[in-house]
């Protein structure tokens, strides 16, 4: 009780410092969700992607990335596993099956 003899809750003021911290974290976590950009580092010199492979020079079985994140693109590397954890994604890669 104040010395006016009013009561005054504690949920409205833990109610906006719950919120006030989501919207805080949400604002500072550095998680962008629906940006546009899916490449962020492969060939940015090119106006376009465009990698061509012979059948002829693939092995058995061949993987190629999908998430844009690989240090061996267009092969994949498995960084796609890092991506989705991050990124709650659930990109995999292109596996072709010589048969």
């Amino acid at each position: 009780m104040f010395g006016s003899g009013y009561r005054v809750s504690a949920a409205p003021l833990v109610l906006t410092a719950v919120l006030s911290s989501y919207l805080l974290y949400r604002l500072l976590s550095g998680r962008k969700l629906g940006e546009g950009r899916v490449n962020l580092g492969i060939h940015k010199n090119l106006p376009e992607v465009v990698d061509t492979v012979d059948i002829e020079d693939m092995g058995q079985n061949t993987v190629f990335c999908r998430c844009w994140r690989s240090n061996k693109f267009p092969y994949c590397d498995g960084s796609h596993s890092q991506h989705n954890a991050v990124s709650g994604d659930n990109v995999g890669p292109l596996i072709i099956i010589k048969s």
